[in-house]
């Protein structure tokens, strides 16, 4: 079912792509993940499904679709270890120039994903990875609206800067495996940080694996990218607190991996973004106390010509940025009901600096 179509890349008709999933529990999405990718132009040659402490019927799911199913040993490092694990074991008898794409159990891949991802790691030998753009899936009511929404943008802004990306992200990546063959290098010889202490690609000891490894990759002296044609669904998480878990991780992890590598040439636009969102942060929080107070005070709140044109700026960004979801979703954007979830996002931004700076115990 997934047997490679024999397309030529750099000049090897017999380049072998392998496709690994890692995947906790996911008897209900694996299955939609495996026909994705039965159903790309360019099919791999195999797919191995990371079946990693897993109580329900994953395996016996990926196994129908035809899929190896590799169960992890005694993995106490979830994702990262799993993927280590399998990668150890396959890695030796892989080429350099043959490829592994590692993608989230919960996406699904656009049709030309992989062909798209063959023609730019054909013409660009300099790439470390290259990545996907990614929408959110449908349900989840309002949080998955707002979700799909933020997803949207970030989507936009990646094809206006022609691929450009600052993380190449867990949903999907594809890597040659010369190059992973070299992070584990690095890790051994302390040229990158040394993850599991092993010579593992995912590096166990972060709450953002995905971050780290494009981090390592750029040190290196890799690119990554995440070209538009490569396009793919993933999972919006179905609640508030899910969403709050979610990106609580995300962004104590990045605050923490830029921490790990320090003000390096590469770090210092991570640095950078970070002291942007504190101080975006900050004026947040003295903008909303302003308003309390002013409420608190006068009994309501004057409207100035000056703050009325920055509101309408704002609402502008808000319409313009969701054009890709169409005239509807434009129109409820021009309402500013996304403040809320814009809020929500600064809270926890606020939770992310507090618990690095008290040095919180972590979890996942």
């Amino acid at each position: 079912m997934f047997v490679g179509n024999g397309l030529r890349y750099s000049g090897v008709p017999d380049v072998r792509i392998t496709v690994l999933i890692p995947a906790h529990n996911e008897e209900a999405g694996i299955g939609a993940a495996l026909a994705a990718l039965s159903r790309q132009t360019h099919r791999p040659d195999s797919v191995i499904v990371i079946a990693d402490n897993c109580t329900d019927d994953t395996a016996k799911v990926a196994a129908a679709w035809r899929a190896e199913v590799a169960v992890t040993v005694g993995n106490t490092d979830k994702k990262a270890g799993a993927l280590n694990q399998v990668l150890a074991d396959i890695l030796p008898r892989l080429r350099d120039h043959d490829l592994v794409l590692v993608q989230d159990a919960d996406s699904q891949l656009g049709e030309h994903f992989i062909e798209a991802a063959l023609e730019h790691m054909d013409a660009r030998p300099e790439l470390g990875a290259i990545g996907g753009v990614f929408q959110g899936e449908a349900g989840a009511g309002l949080v998955g609206y707002l979700q799909r929404n933020e997803y949207a943008r970030y989507a936009r802004d990646v094809r206006r800067l022609g691929g450009k990306c600052l993380v190449v992200t867990g949903t999907a990546a594809m890597m040659r495996a010369g190059t992973l063959k070299h992070v584990s290098r690095a890790r051994l010889s302390d040229a990158v940080p040394a993850g599991d202490g092993r010579g593992g690609i995912y590096d166990t000891t972060v709450l953002t694996e995905d971050n780290e490894l494009t981090f390592a990759l750029l040190h290196l002296g890799y690119e990554v990218l995440s070209p538009k044609e490569c396009t793919l669904v993933t999972e919006v998480m179905p609640t508030w607190r899910d969403l709050w878990k979610q990106r609580l991780r995300w962004k104590r992890g990045a605050v923490e991996n830029c921490f790990q590598y320090g003000v390096t040439p590469v770090t210092w636009r991570y640095w950078g973004r970070q002291l942007l969102t504190m101080a975006g942060v900050a004026v947040t929080f003295i903008y909303l106390t302003s308003i309390a107070v002013a409420i608190a005070a006068d009994g309501g709140v004057s409207l100035q010509p000056v703050w009325m044109a920055v509101t309408g700026v704002f609402i502008l960004e808000r319409v313009v940025t969701v054009s890709d979801r169409g005239w509807r979703h434009m129109v409820a954007a021009s309402t500013m009901f996304e403040l809320v979830y814009d809020i929500f996002l600064q809270l926890v931004h606020a939770k992310a600096y507090a618990d690095v700076i008290l040095n919180r115990e972590r979890t996942w």
